[in-house]
């Protein structure tokens, strides 16, 4: 797995009282982890660094769909339960350019 990759994977909730099985961007792998950030289906709670993915073959998504940049988990790569597909370039570097208005880097 390596950047860019969407996979599907079990994605815990922010208070841990759960998960939910859903695709998911992997934004950085190492050896044993992944981090990534979660794709949602819910096009009307856009934040404003949320990204929109329209569906294709090569994406793996099925539906019109929302990169949730605020939520991110660094999982262990075994709980990824296998590749949907990867994000173009274009929308990668749209990602990497949300990421730094998150984490506030100039």
């Amino acid at each position: 797995m390596s950047k860019g990759d969407i996979v599907l994977i079990h994605f815990p909730f922010t208070d841990l009282s759960g998960n939910k099985l859903r695709p998911a961007l992997v934004l950085a792998s190492t050896f044993t982890d992944i981090t990534v950030t979660f794709i949602t289906t819910q096009l009307k709670w856009k934040e404003a660094t949320d990204i929109e993915v329209l569906p294709s073959l090569s994406n793996g998504l099925k539906k019109n769909s929302l990169i949730r940049l605020s939520k991110i988990a660094t999982l262990d790569k075994t709980l990824a339960l296998g590749k949907l597909g990867v994000l173009d370039n274009y929308l990668i570097t749209t990602v990497d350019i949300n990421l730094k208005i998150i984490f506030q880097i100039s």
